[in-house]
């Protein structure tokens, strides 16, 4: 096989023959004096050598030249690797394989180029390594995978490889995609109980509809598939169809691969109603307690989703007693002839454990005591699962971290004892905020902001915000420190300079009210949701006026003068009991905020103001919000209510269908809304999903009734009288730039004066 002074090819075959000493010429051993590397073109010989068996000194045999080939071909840098021998020395010579230099697409459109390189990547075909056609092969199938996620069964995919220079390849994939295969009819055989149309409805899948581009639900996915199939049998399981099995799923395509039909043949068997339910095993001397937990009662129909909730209460119970591991197996035993069951709910509350240690990991900004001081499970004390959901919520509520995990591990060599992990993932707590936007009343708004959440991983927060809205213009800086002391109070410090132009609506006026300022405030919290504020804070009100103001204010001015400094002091509470700020669904939320104008200042005067709001879903995806907003103002010592105080309504975020603060008192000279003391509002917001989306919680539809108005005590004014009521319905999208409003309402009555608005929007409103 080896012969002196010539090179003798060997293939992988050639070496595993001569493995099994089946060589047709064979070397004789000797002891190799000096290796040589040969046909090398980017790779340093040291990597070569490395990889080689043989070393100098060693005896060459055929076994150590054919151990050599398979090492070198193992490592797939080469394509050819031959063996010779030359006196005492080895020649081992090779042929690079070709380096892949790019990797490049064409004909995409449902995909972009960086989603199929990541695709590709987890192949392991990137720029840089070493062509393989296997792995090509394998990197195709991967692209014609991903087509299939998204519906495009005819989708075909071409492999060019092109040598370019320095053995070197480039590879282009070339993709016909084809039409995307759209589900064009879901069937279901056997069902009876429930109408097809209501089984649909519990299906993510659909026929295409006229919102399908957005939800792409008309797109065959077997991940969704899965899910939508467990939706049914829930939704059977909790109306008592105890026997209900979905029998056989069939999906089928069209030739011409663009339309798929799905049907689903179901079983549903009989009803079963709840005979009688009772509580085994060791109940801890706790019956009657664990007993008020069972939701489902005897004659009931049997629900799956309410016997989870029962076993989970019973566990959530125990959990807050020290028993960490408690288990409840529900124990039915069916009646097939009455279609009756009874359920035993087996309690086995394993052992009592306390808490040896909290870890906290994954904060490499954040302080550790930033995140402790939010656990409500402490150290050393009994095991209580409730304190430890709250200090999850807690942490959560930092607005610090992606993620928030926590663990419980057993510690070795002991029964009683468990540690926490609590494992946070951090994301970017400093923003730099530059965005125009346009808005129905203040046109097009510049606004620029810094903020740090998160300063130096202190908890303490600092930000930096200017606003360009013609009726509105600010400029403030608000340092915030959550933990002021060791008992959780909070110091909130705001220094502002701010510009109102509320006669917006008035071309001759250059009415304006300039304030500078900076007030402190302290968060007491005498509960994990409620919290009262104290504070104080000193500013400055100016008011520019023409002869075109309205005569209210000028009056005001000359009572007063042009410049008003005030020392006011606050009081406020706030109640949060939403399960969502952003988007609620149910739960309350109130506050309440006390100002008083003190006599240090020029200006004495109280105003009150309440905010309340209430959330019910009723039905899958419909939620019912009420929200109630009411301020009143009065001037003490003899003094008026200062104008520069007045509240405004109407518009979107108080009643819709009018013009932004255009309710309430206007000026009897020039028709402006001047506001007043006085304010009322009242909504009432049915949101429920935009058809055809299932039940995206981004992207809703609401209609609404509104109601409110303003009044003062202003001498000069008309306007006023009651109520003013809007309905209407709009669109309300959890958008990338943040919540979005879109309304269009309409007076329930018109009265003379008033100003109507049909179309507004807003970003950022809850009402």
């Amino acid at each position: 096989m080896f012969k002196p002074h010539r090179f003798v090819p060997k293939t992988i075959a050639a070496a595993a023959l001569a493995a099994h000493g089946l060589v047709a010429h064979a070397t004789t051993p000797f002891v190799v004096q000096d290796i040589r590397i040969e046909g090398l073109q980017r790779i340093e010989p040291g990597s070569v050598f490395a990889y080689l068996p043989i070393k100098k000194g060693d005896t060459f045999t055929d076994d150590k030249a054919s151990d050599a080939i398979r090492a070198l071909y193992a490592t797939g840098f080469f394509s050819d690797v031959r063996i010779a021998t030359e006196g005492n020395v080895v020649v081992v010579d090779v042929v690079e394989r070709p380096a892949i230099a790019s990797i490049d697409f064409a004909g995409l459109h449902e995909f972009d180029k960086d989603n199929l390189n990541k695709a590709l990547n987890s192949v392991g075909l990137s720029p840089g390594r070493y062509y393989d056609k296997a792995l090509v092969d394998r990197a195709e199938q991967e692209l014609k995978r991903q087509y299939l996620t998204r519906g495009f069964y005819a989708a075909e995919v071409t492999t060019t490889v092109t040598p370019v220079d320095r053995n070197r390849v480039s590879i282009l994939f070339s993709v016909a995609e084809g039409p995307s295969a759209k589900i064009r009819q879901v069937n279901f055989i056997g069902n009876k109980v429930f109408s097809t149309s209501t089984l649909r409805d519990e299906m993510q899948l659909s026929t295409p509809n006229w919102f399908s581009w957005y939800t792409k639900n008309d797109l065959y996915s077997k991940e969704k598939l899965t899910g939508d199939l467990e939706n049914i049998r829930s939704y059977y399981l909790n109306r008592g169809y105890l026997e209900f099995n979905i029998e056989s799923t069939q999906v089928s395509i069209s030739p011409d691969k663009k339309d798929m039909y799905l049907t689903l043949t179901l079983h549903e068997g009989e009803p079963y109603t709840i005979s009688s339910i009772q509580l085994a095993g060791n109940l801890l001397d706790r019956q009657a307690e664990l007993q008020k937990l069972i939701t489902i009662k005897p004659g009931q129909r049997f629900s799956a989703e309410k016997l989870k909730a029962t076993t989970k209460a019973i566990v959530d119970k125990l959990g807050e007693y020290g028993y960490a591991f408690a288990n409840v197996n529900a124990v039915p035993q069916i009646d097939q002839e009455h279609h009756t069951v009874a359920l035993t709910l087996q309690v086995d509350p394993s052992r009592r454990v306390y808490v040896r240690r909290i870890n906290v990991t994954g904060n490499t900004r954040t302080r550790d005591e930033v995140v402790r001081r939010e656990m409500r499970q402490l150290e050393s004390s009994w095991f209580d699962s409730s304190r430890l959901a709250l200090s999850k919520d807690r942490i959560n509520r930092l607005g610090y971290f992606t993620d928030v995990d926590v663990t419980t591990v057993p510690v070795e060599g002991t029964q009683d004892q468990v540690d926490v992990d609590v494992k946070v993932t951090e994301k970017p707590t400093g923003a730099i905020t530059l965005g125009a936007g346009f808005s129905s009343t203040d046109k097009v708004v510049l606004s620029a902001g810094v903020s740090q959440d998160n300063v130096f991983g202190s908890g303490t927060s600092l930000a930096v915000n200017i606003n360009t809205a013609k009726t509105y213009r600010t400029l403030t800086v608000t340092q915030v420190d959550p933990y002021f002391t060791v008992d959780g109070i909070k110091r909130i410090t705001d220094v502002y300079y701010r510009t109102t132009e509320p006669l917006y609506y008035s071309t001759s006026s250059s009415f304006r009210i300039i304030t500078a300022g900076a007030d402190l405030k302290f968060g007491i919290p005498f509960s994990e949701v409620d919290t009262v504020y104290f504070g104080t804070g000193l500013e400055q009100n100016r008011l520019d006026v023409d002869s075109n103001t309205p005569q209210s204010y000028i009056d005001y001015v000359n009572a007063f003068g042009r410049v008003s400094n005030n020392v006011p002091l606050t009081v406020g509470w706030s109640r949060d009991a939403r399960d969502s700020a952003l988007v609620p669904s149910r739960g309350y939320y109130t506050q309440a905020n006390a100002e008083y104008g003190t006599p240090v200042g020029a200006t004495q005067y109280y105003k009150a103001d309440l905010q309340a709001q209430y959330y019910y879903s009723f039905a899958r995806g419909f939620v019912l919000g009420l929200n109630f907003q009411g301020g009143y103002g009065n001037g003490l010592a003899g003094k008026p209510y200062p104008i520069f105080k007045n509240y405004f309504a109407g518009g979107i975020g108080s009643v819709r269908g009018y013009e932004p603060s255009s309710l309430g008192p206007r000026d009897a000279t020039t028709n402006d809304p001047i506001g007043g003391s006085k304010m009322v509002v009242g909504n009432i917001e049915l949101t429920f999903p935009l058809p055809g989306t299932g039940y995206d919680r981004t992207l809703r539809v609401f209609t609404f009734l509104d109601g409110g108005n303003v009044w003062g005590n202003l001498g000069n004014s008309i306007g006023a009288n009651g109520l003013r009521y809007g309905y209407g319905l709009g669109l309300a999208w959890i958008s990338p730039i943040g919540p979005l409003k879109i309304s269009l309402g309409f007076p329930v009555t018109k009265h003379t004066g008033d100003q109507y608005q049909k179309f507004q929007f807003q970003i950022g409103t809850a009402f």
